[in-house]
C-alpha cells in the first residue's frame, strides 16, 4: 500500500499497537504536521483541532517562542536530563510558577517533580499526605478523573476504566459531587448544592458516617473527562472550610482545568481559596511532559528518596512551561479566554434552543462541554432527557468528516468538549462553530427522520 496514505500507518498501528489505544478509532489519520490550531495529514488534509492533546497545547501546536526556547537549548548542550539536580533552566522555572500561587501559600509552598504524567503528581500526592498525616483513607468525588495509574484510577469515578482491574488502592471513598443537571440528589439548581455541602460536611463531622478522619480529600475544580462540570464557588469554599476545620489536606488536581484554560490561572482561584497541594501537568510542560506536585511546606514530612521518577527533569519542558506560564498568566490573556469561552458559549445556547439533542452546555473560559441527550427518552423529575453517546459520536464523526477535531467525555460518552488552544483565534473559533452548528442540525434532523 501507498506510504502516502492514512490507511498505511492506520493498518501498521493496528498491527502493532495495544488494543487500549483510542483516539485513533475515532479519528482515523496518521498526522504529518501541526501548526497553530491546525494538523495535517499524510493525505495532505488540514484539520482544526480543538483536542490540542487533550488540552496540553496551551498555545498550540509549534508555537515559535516555545519551539525557539528549546532550539536554543538543543543548541547550546544545555543539559537535558537532570533527575532531579537543579539547573538556572529548573530554577527559573520554579519560581516562576511559585510567583502564580495564592500570596498566602506562595512564601510557605514546595515543589515535587513528579514522572511525566498527571497520573503520577497525582498518586505522589497521595503518598504525601499519607505520609505528612498518618492517616490512610481518602475521599473523591463521583464523575472525578485522576489519572489510569493504580492509585490515581482508585480515586477515579469513571467504572469503565475500573472494572477489570481489580485490587485498586482501598479505603477510598466517593462523595456527590454537585451536577446541577443531573443532580445526585435528584434536586438540582441551589438546592443540589447546599445538599452536597451539607452531606459532605455532616460526614466528616459524624462520629458514625463509617469513614476514619481521611489523609486527604481530592478534587477538580471544574471535572474535565466527568463532562465539563465546574464546582460551584459554594462547594468550592465548603471543602475548603470543613477540611481546614478538620485537618485535612485538600488536594486540587488542575492537571486539564489549570494554566489559563478556565480564564483564570487556576481555576480554584474563582473561589477565593487556598489549598493545601495542587497538582498540575498538562499545560505547564509547554507541549513536553511534565507534572509537578504543588504543596505547603507543612506537609512536607516525606524522607530524601521517599518519592522519585527518573524523567523528573525534563529541562526542555520547564523551558517551554515557563514561557506559557508568562504568556499565559498575563492579565490581558486570561481576559481573552473569558471572551472567546463566552463566544462559544453564547452561540451554543443559541443553537440549543433550536435543536432537541442538546440537554446542557457548561463551561468556564475555554473548558466547555455540550452535553446530547435522546430527544425521544424519558425525561427525569427534573426535566433533564437521558444522556446519549450515539448522538455525541454521531456529532463527533460529522465534525471529524468536515475536518473539526473535538472529543467526547462525560457519562456514556456524551459530552463534546472543548480542549482547543488558548490563544485560538477568532476566526478559527467562529469556523469551529459553523463546522460544530452544522453537524448537530445535521444529526438531529436524522434523529427526527428516523422517528
Amino acid at each position: 500500500m501507498n506510504e502516502s496514505t492514512n490507511q498505511f500507518y492506520l493498518d501498521r498501528q493496528n498491527n502493532t499497537e495495544s488494543n487500549a489505544r483510542s483516539y485513533p478509532r475515532k479519528f482515523p489519520i496518521a498526522i504529518q504536521q501541526a501548526k497553530g490550531s491546525y494538523l495535517i495529514d499524510v493525505e495532505g488534509n488540514k484539520y482544526l483541532d480543538f483536542l490540542c492533546g487533550a488540552g496540553t497545547l496551551a498555545l498550540g501546536h509549534n508555537d515559535s517562542e516555545v519551539n525557539q526556547v528549546m532550539v536554543d537549548m538543543l543548541t547550546q548542550d544545555y543539559p537535558l536530563h537532570t533527575l532531579d539536580l537543579t539547573t538556572p533552566v529548573k530554577d527559573e522555572f520554579v519560581h516562576t510558577l511559585l510567583s502564580l500561587l495564592p500570596e498566602e501559600l506562595k512564601d510557605h509552598a514546595k515543589l515535587q517533580f513528579c514522572s511525566p504524567s498527571g497520573t503520577d503528581a497525582v498518586d505522589a500526592a497521595i503518598k504525601l499526605c499519607k505520609t505528612a498525616t498518618g492517616r490512610s483513607s481518602i475521599i473523591a468525588f463521583g464523575g472525578g478523573y485522576h489519572g489510569m495509574g493504580h492509585g490515581a484510577l482508585a480515586l477515579t469515578g469513571n467504572l469503565n476504566a475500573k472494572n477489570q482491574v481489580n485490587g485498586l488502592m482501598p479505603d477510598v471513598h466517593f462523595f456527590p459531587y454537585p451536577y446541577s443537571y443531573r443532580c445526585p440528589f435528584g434536586l438540582g439548581g441551589e438546592a443540589g448544592i447546599d445538599a452536597a455541602c451539607a452531606f459532605f460536611e455532616r460526614s466528616l463531622k459524624d462520629p458514625e458516617s463509617g469513614i476514619t478522619k481521611p489523609a486527604a480529600v481530592i478534587l477538580e475544580p471544574i471535572q474535565g473527562e466527568g463532562g465539563v462540570i465546574p464546582a460551584p464557588i459554594k462547594f468550592l469554599q465548603t471543602v475548603r472550610r470543613v477540611t481546614k476545620e478538620l485537618g485535612i489536606p485538600m488536594i486540587v488536581d488542575e492537571i486539564q482545568c489549570g494554566i489559563g484554560r478556565s480564564g483564570k490561572f487556576f481555576a480554584f482561584e474563582y473561589a477565593d481559596i487556598v489549598p493545601d497541594v495542587i497538582l498540575v501537568s498538562k499545560a505547564i510542560g509547554g507541549s513536553q511532559p511534565m507534572s509537578v506536585v504543588i504543596y505547603h511546606k507543612d506537609l512536607d514530612a516525606w524522607q530524601p528518596g521517599a518519592h522519585a521518577g527518573t524523567f523528573r527533569g525534563n529541562q526542555l519542558a520547564m523551558a517551554a512551561g515557563t514561557v506559557v506560564m508568562n504568556r499565559v498568566s498575563k492579565p490581558e490573556f486570561l481576559a481573552e479566554v473569558v471572551e472567546k469561552g463566552a463566544m462559544i458559549e453564547q452561540r451554543m445556547n443559541a443553537l440549543k434552543k433550536e435543536v432537541s439533542i442538546i440537554g446542557d452546555i457548561r463551561s468556564k473560559g475555554l473548558m466547555l462541554g455540550i452535553e446530547f441527550v435522546d430527544p425521544l427518552g424519558q425525561a427525569d423529575h427534573l426535566g433533564s432527557l437521558p444522556p446519549s453517546g450515539v448522538v455525541a459520536a454521531k456529532v463527533q464523526k460529522e465534525c471529524f468528516t468536515n475536518r473539526l477535531i473535538m472529543e467526547k467525555g462525560g457519562r456514556y460518552g456524551s459530552v463534546m468538549r472543548c480542549l482547543c488552544a488558548l490563544n485560538v483565534s477568532k476566526d478559527e473559533i467562529g469556523l469551529m462553530l459553523d463546522i460544530a452548528e452544522k453537524a448537530i442540525r445535521k444529526v438531529d434532523a436524522d434523529v427526527k427522520a428516523h422517528h
